[in-house]
This record gives C-alpha cells, structure tokens and sequence, in this order.
C-alpha cells in the first residue's frame, strides 16, 4: 500500500511530461498514453479504497523530508476514486471532441497535470502540500480554459477564474500561516490533535483560534465554490472547452465541500463559521436556481445550475451535515458531466429541429390535452403534498437512524426535502391528465425510493467516511443555534410554508390565478429584468474595475512612473 499510494498522483504526471517531451506532433499517440494513464489511475484508486475497505486503517505517506505527505483517510481515497472517475471520462470524450482543435497534445498534458494536481489536493497531509496544490489547481485550470487562444473572450474569463481563485488562495494562506505559528507544525494530522486536546488554548484578538480559522477557511471554499458576491466568473467559462466544462463543474468547483471536511476537526469547535456557511449557501442555492430558470443558452444554464447546487453543499456544511455535502459533491459530479457532455448533441439537435411545434412531448400535452381537464380535489392533492413528504422522509430516517431526529441540522435538511418533495407534487398535480391518481401515485412511488435510497446511503457512507466515535455529533453540535431561536424559525416557516401552498391550491380550485397574474405583471417583469442583469452584480464589479484602472493611471502621472 506504501508504494501504490505514491505511485498513484505520479501517474498523470509521468504522462504528461512524456507528452511534452516526446508527442507534441504526435495526436493519436498523445491521446492514447493519456487516456491509458488516466485508467490505470483509476484503477489503482479503486485497488487502494478496496484495500482500506478491508484493513480500516488510514495512514499517512511521506514523500519529502519537510512537505510533500499524502494522508489515505476515507476522504482522501473516496476523493481519489471520484476524481479519476470522471477525469477517464473527460479524457475519453476529449479523444474524438477536441481533434480538431490546435494544441491538441498539449491539451492533454494539461489534463494529466490538473489531474495529478487534485490528486495532491484532497490526499495532502501537510499545510505545504496543500496550498500548493491549491494553487496549482487554479494554475492549471487557467490554461485549461484559455486553451483556444483564438477567442478573446476565453482568455479573458479565464483570468477572471484566476483572479477570484487568487483571492480565495489568501485567506487559506492566512490560516494556514495561523495554525503553523500556534501550533508549530505542519502536519495536518499532529494540528488537529491539538486542537482537539485543547480547542481553546490559544486566543487570538479575544476569539479562538479554531474559530479564527474556520471563518478563513469558509472564505476560500466560498471563492473556490463560487458562493454569493463570489460567483461571477462560474457562469461565464462556459467559452471555454466543453469537457474542461465537465471536469471543471464537475471536480474543480466543488473543492469548497472538501476544504470544509479536510477542516472538519477545526470546525466541530467554531459555530460562527457554519452559520455564515448555512446563510451564504442559502442564498446562493435560491439565486443560483432563479439565475438558472431564465437562461437561453444550455451551458450557462448548467452553469447557474453548478451554482445553486454548490450553494446546497455550502448550505449542508453550515448545518453540520458534512459527509452529506461529499455524498452530494460525489453525485452532482457524475450528474453534471454527464450534462456537459452531452450538451454539444443537444445544441445539435436543436440547430436540425427546434422541437416547435411537432414534437411528440408538445403533441402529447397540448394537442391531445382532454376538454376538460382532469384533477384531483384540491383538498385531497394540498393533502398528500404537505403530508405524504413529512411521513415519507420521518419514517425513513427513523427507522435508519433514529437518533437523528435529535439534531438541528437534521431536521433542517428535512424540512427542505420536505419542501423540495412537495413542490414535486404540486407540480404534478398541476399536470392535466385523464387518470390523475396514476401520475399523483407515479410521482410518489419515485418519491419513496428516491428517499429510501438516499437516506440509506447518506447513512452508511457518513460511518465510513467519519468512523470516529461521536465526529458527527460534534460537528451537528457546532452548527446548533439556541433552542428557542430554532424553534420559532422552524415554526414560522412551517406555517408560511403551509399557508402558501394552501392559499395556492384554493386559487387554483377557485380560478383565481388569471385575475392575480394581472395584477403583479408589472412585479414579475421587473423581478425578471432583475434576475437576467444577475442582480447587476456584475456591472458592480466591472464599475469598481473601472474607477481601480483610473486610480492607477492618476497614481502613474502624479509620480511619473510611465
């Protein structure tokens, strides 16, 4: 296991120097020692997460005398298993997609050595190692995304990516810097052992140094995951290579959830920090799902989309739940490259037949609608929407995981399945059809085992990925609020919840949806107009751009520096 775990990151490396060196006129050749490459990485993660399977042991390899550990813990191998996965599946799409583009071996190179560099990321053991490979990530992605040097706007939104990578990189330097000076090591394992025996030792201007460095290290995931005020560049790479795309949304932007469980042990012991992630990623997930809602252009929208689903992966590590975020971060990465990937056919079909109107989902639903629509009473449908979601998603953690129930996060995440289940059925009821108790019991019997399933795996894979007795109720204990606060919030947005939706079925019933349209038009388009100027954040950043170039030509005339 000693020489598999450091021979695996150096895989990619190997191939992409021979690349360099030997096949940079060579297309076919290239693309088949990096393709290969790939898969035996792949491979051999999957041999070295069998391995830990079976023994239980993580352990930590060391490479340099001073820096360069690589830490095979659960996060790491499952990180290296992912990553490989889907780097096989850019590289194999890459093989045929990217033929025809100039550079063509040096596009591969580059995969490798992005690839190599994650590997490095999620597996480092020491503080050296891991803003290193930090940093390099964002390197190497720059180029990646710049790769048609022939389109303007490629260039420049891949230095835009970079400057917010850069200034996500300071604060993890600073904490970084922080935990070196208090607890005088670099080694990850020997400072949260530490901190563990000792969380509040060591104070820092009146607060905690645990706590000083949770805010920091959410600062770096929150650039790095393109969180609220930090989310611009994301939507606007979509110029750049189509699989880049897919390795980027579906590897690259989600390294906010690994930072925040690398950190876990730091985390269990600052709560302000996973409030400002619950609150952040909140606002990101709902912005992010408007943002994606109104787009015409596929890929951006899968770039919004990328957005609103990092900002519940924030929103999961603020409520304490972090192996969900990884269990989340595992299945929207093989989601949205799949999406990505299979978004060049889509475009394409659309170019040959835009599907308007003879299209069999339009035939099906507008010209073969019946006279009179059929629905079930709006009583019995506002019923099973806000009930069956609550029964369905009580008795599946219960009988899972019983104990739950007692923590906040817990109960959290349940509300907005809740929410999430029953707008499923609302929308489904909406649907006119001729037998409307078959789509209401198709859309619940997908409900339950979309539910049982997700349940039963959050559940096992947060025991394998935190063995340690009592991780997780330390980090749901973190991320608590005082028990009246929880439960008037809980309460209130019950009620509002549930008045909405009742409100909403009794206008249906009632007709009154036409007359209320009319009356907020002119409330909807502005909202509309607001959400396609992306809430103007934007023209912000590009006025501050603006005034900062002018302040420096000023400061170059007054001191004659040009």
């Amino acid at each position: 296991m000693d020489t598999l775990a450091i021979v695996i990151p150096f895989v990619p490396v190997v191939s992409a120097l021979f690349i360099f060196l030997f096949l940079r006129q060579n297309k076919k050749a290239a693309a088949r020692l990096s393709v290969g490459a790939t898969l035996l990485t792949f491979l051999l993660s999957l041999i070295l997460l069998g391995e830990y399977v079976h023994s239980g042991v993580a352990q930590v390899e060391t490479i340099g005398s001073l820096w360069g550990s690589i830490w095979l813990d659960p996060l790491a191998l499952i990180m290296w298993s992912f990553v490989s996965g889907i780097s096989l599946l850019v590289h194999m799409y890459s093989v045929r997609y990217m033929i025809e583009e100039p550079n063509y071996p040096r596009f591969f190179a580059f995969l490798d050595l992005m690839t190599a560099t994650i590997f490095f990321m999620v597996s480092a053991a020491d503080l050296i190692t891991l803003l290193v490979a930090w940093f390099l990530v964002g390197v190497f992605l720059y180029f990646l995304l710049g790769h048609d040097t022939d389109r303007p706007a490629a260039g420049r939104y891949a230095f835009w990516t970079q400057i917010t990578y850069r200034f996500g990189d300071l604060p993890l330097w600073l904490a970084a810097f922080i935990l070196y000076k208090t607890y005088h090591s670099l080694s990850l394992p020997v400072i949260f052992a530490q901190v563990a025996a000792a969380p509040d030792a060591a104070q820092l201007w009146g607060m905690s140094v645990p706590a000083w460095v949770g805010l920091l290290i959410a600062l770096a995931a929150f650039a790095r995951s393109a969180q609220f005020l930090l989310h611009g560049w994301l939507p606007y790479t979509m110029d750049g290579p189509t699989p880049v795309s897919a390795l980027m949304h579906a590897g690259i932007v989600n390294a906010g959830g690994f930072l925040f469980n690398r950190f876990a042990p730091i985390f269990e012991y600052t709560s302000l920090a996973l409030h400002i992630a619950f609150v952040v990623g909140l606002i990101t997930a709902v912005l992010g799902s408007a943002l994606m809602l109104i787009q015409n252009d596929i890929k951006r929208s899968l770039g919004y989309s990328t957005m609103g689903q990092m900002g519940f992966m924030v929103m999961e590590c603020g409520l304490g739940a972090f192996p969900l975020a990884v269990f989340h971060l595992i299945a929207h990465g093989f989601f949205k490259a799949s999406l990505f990937l299979g978004a060049g056919n889509a475009i394409g079909d659309a170019r040959r037949e835009d599907g308007v109107p003879p299209d069999p989902v339009y035939v099906s639903i507008v010209e073969r609608r019946p006279a009179k629509p059929s629905r079930l009473p709006w009583w019995t449908a506002a019923a099973l929407t806000i009930l069956v979601p609550v029964l369905v998603l009580s008795l599946s953690h219960f009988f899972v995981a019983s104990h739950l129930f007692f923590e906040q996060g817990v109960i959290v995440l349940l509300f907005f399945a809740w929410v999430t289940g029953a707008q499923a059925l609302f929308a489904a009821h909406k649907m006119t059809h001729s037998n409307p108790w078959q789509v209401m019991g198709g859309i619940l019997g997908s409900f339950v085992l979309v539910v049982i399933g997700y349940t039963l795996i959050s559940h096992y894979f947060s025991n394998f990925l935190y063995p340690q007795h009592g991780a997780s109720a330390r980090l749901f204990a973190s991320a608590s609020i005082g028990v009246l606060s929880y439960d008037i919030l809980v309460i209130v947005l019950a009620l509002l919840f549930v008045g909405g939706w009742a409100l909403t079925f009794f206008a249906d019933a009632q007709g009154w949806r036409h007359r209320l349209g009319e009356r907020w038009h002119g409330t909807y388009v502005a909202l509309y107009a607001l959400l396609t100027r992306e809430l103007y954040l934007n023209d912000v950043y590009v006025r501050m751009t603006q005034l900062l170039l002018n302040a420096s030509r000023r400061l170059n005339v007054w001191f004659r520096w040009s």
